[in-house]
C-alpha cells in the first residue's frame, strides 16, 4: 500500500450551506404551528362574530323593551283616567238609582196617605154642613177634576143633601201605590161608603177607584178619580 497517496487524500466531510433541505421534523413542526395559528384565528373570528350577534340581539331586545315600556306607559296613562271615570260614573249612577228609589218610595207613601184622606173628605158630608165640608174638600183636588167636582157639589150634591137630609161617610179600608215619581202618582183604593137618607136605614156601598195625584206646592192633589 502507498502511504503517500493515502496522506494526500482529504477525508473531511462535505460542508453544509443554506441551500441544503430542512429535515422532516422541522417541516412537520412548522406545519403544526401554522395549523394552530389558523385554528386560533378562526376561533377568534367566530367568537367575535358571536359577540357581535349577541350585541345586536341585546340592542334589539333593549329597543323592543323600550317600545313595550313606552306603550305600557301610554296605555297606563290613558287607561287610568278611563277607569277612574268609569268608577265615578258607576258611583254616580248607583247614587242616582238609590236616590230615585228613595224618592219613589217616599212619593208612594205620601201619595197613598193623601189619596186615603182626600177620598174620605170628598165623599163624606152632612146635610147641615155640606157646603163647608165639600168646599173644603175641593181644596184637595186640582185641574179639571176640581172644576167638575165643584160643579157637581154646587148643582146636585149640596141641594139634595139639604132637601132630603142626606148624609154620607166614606172610608178607605185598603189602598196601594200603582206608580209613583217625585211629582206624579197613581193609587188604587177600595172605598166603603155608608149613606143615610132622612130616617131610613143606612145603606152601604163598596167600590174601587183609580186615583191619579199630582204634587203641587209640596201637596199631593187628586187630578183624576176613575172607578174601576
Amino acid at each position: 500500500m502507498d502511504v503517500g497517496d493515502d496522506a494526500g487524500t482529504d477525508p473531511s466531510p462535505p460542508e453544509l450551506n443554506d441551500e441544503n433541505p430542512v429535515s422532516d421534523n422541522d417541516t412537520n413542526a412548522e406545519t403544526a404551528t401554522d395549523a394552530d395559528v389558523t385554528v386560533d384565528a378562526r376561533i377568534d373570528d367566530e367568537a367575535e362574530a358571536a359577540d357581535d350577534a349577541d350585541l345586536v340581539d341585546t340592542e334589539e331586545a333593549i329597543a323592543e323593551g323600550g317600545d313595550r315600556f313606552s306603550w305600557t306607559r301610554i296605555l297606563a296613562y290613558a287607561a287610568l283616567p278611563i277607569v277612574a271615570l268609569a268608577f265615578a260614573l258607576g258611583d254616580g249612577y248607583l247614587w242616582w238609582l238609590d236616590r230615585s228609589a228613595r224618592e219613589s218610595q217616599t212619593a208612594a207613601e205620601e201619595s197613598v196617605k193623601a189619596a186615603i184622606e182626600s177620598t174620605s173628605a170628598i165623599l163624606s158630608y152632612r146635610p147641615d154642613t155640606v157646603d163647608r165640608e165639600l168646599s173644603g174638600a175641593a181644596g184637595r183636588l186640582t185641574g179639571g177634576f176640581r172644576q167638575q167636582y165643584t160643579q157637581l157639589v154646587s148643582d146636585v150634591v149640596a141641594p139634595g143633601a139639604k132637601q132630603q137630609h142626606i148624609s154620607a161617610v166614606a172610608t178607605v179600608p185598603a189602598a196601594a201605590s200603582v206608580s209613583a215619581t217625585e211629582n206624579h202618582a197613581v193609587v188604587l183604593a177600595f172605598i166603603d161608603q155608608t149613606t143615610t137618607i132622612g130616617n131610613d136605614a143606612p145603606t152601604q156601598t163598596t167600590s174601587s177607584v183609580r186615583i191619579t195625584l199630582e204634587r203641587v206646592h209640596d201637596r199631593w192633589l187628586i187630578s183624576q178619580f176613575d172607578p174601576v
